[in-house]
């Protein structure tokens, strides 16, 4: 089947975003058009930061930068406030148009408070809204990893990057023991030893090698996909 817009969602998943680094450094390197003619780019926590990384175009470079202060600080002082770190990030590296960059591109997933329903948000006013939605919107919204932390993971056209091993297209390769396998807010989860050591790190700093395994993760999903990047890609 020829499909000729695809969207590509990251699944929040704190610490081990990471990954994300590596997966998307990867991608831009090898098949940049899979990220700049994706139609949406959608994402929830983490997920939805990769996500501003992406459609607001900031280096790489500095993301990772910026990534390794964090597990630096954190690794010395495990009780710092991550919001300030990520909202300083954002104030620094987002350029003041990122609002309209950012519009219509990146997808962010919500959670709204009063009735615990999933929203999302792509449509933004300032660069100071943006920096806001990842997480909340005037106390009415929390985080969309409660709702639904992989959007539009259902569409075929979805490529789905998770940094645990599952059913999504790019993240680890690893079976479950005796078959079983969670969903969280649409997020595979096959149950096996090395995904509980996944999720136990997801409110701890990383090790710097989980980068180099979204790297290789994203490579053998390029090997398998040959035709990604184009405007015109072929779905299996």
């Amino acid at each position: 089947m020829v499909v000729r817009d695809w969207n590509v969602s990251f699944a929040g998943c704190g610490f081990m975003a990471v990954y994300y680094v590596g997966v998307s450094c990867c991608l831009m390197e090898r098949a940049r058009g899979l990220l700049d003619n994706a139609a949406k780019i959608s994402g929830a926590s983490s997920g939805a930061i990769t996500g501003a990384v992406i459609a607001c175009r900031i280096p790489f470079g500095r993301y990772w930068f910026r990534s390794s202060r964090v597990i630096r600080v954190f690794n010395l002082k495990p009780t710092g406030h991550l919001d300030l770190f990520v909202r300083d990030f954002l104030h620094r590296e987002l350029p003041e148009d990122a609002h309209l960059l950012a519009s219509g591109k990146l997808c962010v997933s919500l959670t709204r408070l009063t009735d615990g329903e999933n929203v999302i948000a792509s449509q933004f006013d300032s660069k100071e809204e943006l920096i806001q939605v990842r997480g909340t919107i005037l106390n009415r919204y929390v985080d969309g990893a409660l709702s639904d932390n992989l959007p539009y993971c259902k569409l075929k056209n979805t490529i789905t990057v998770s940094p645990f091993a599952g059913e999504s297209d790019i993240c680890p390769k690893e079976g479950p023991y005796f078959y079983q396998e969670v969903r969280y807010f649409n997020v595979s989860i096959n149950v096996n030893r090395n995904n509980l050591c996944r999720v136990s790190r997801i409110f701890l700093p990383p090790r710097p090698e989980l980068c180099q395994s979204g790297y290789r993760d994203a490579l053998q999903f390029l090997l398998e996909n040959g035709n990604f990047g184009r405007r015109e890609t072929i779905f299996l």
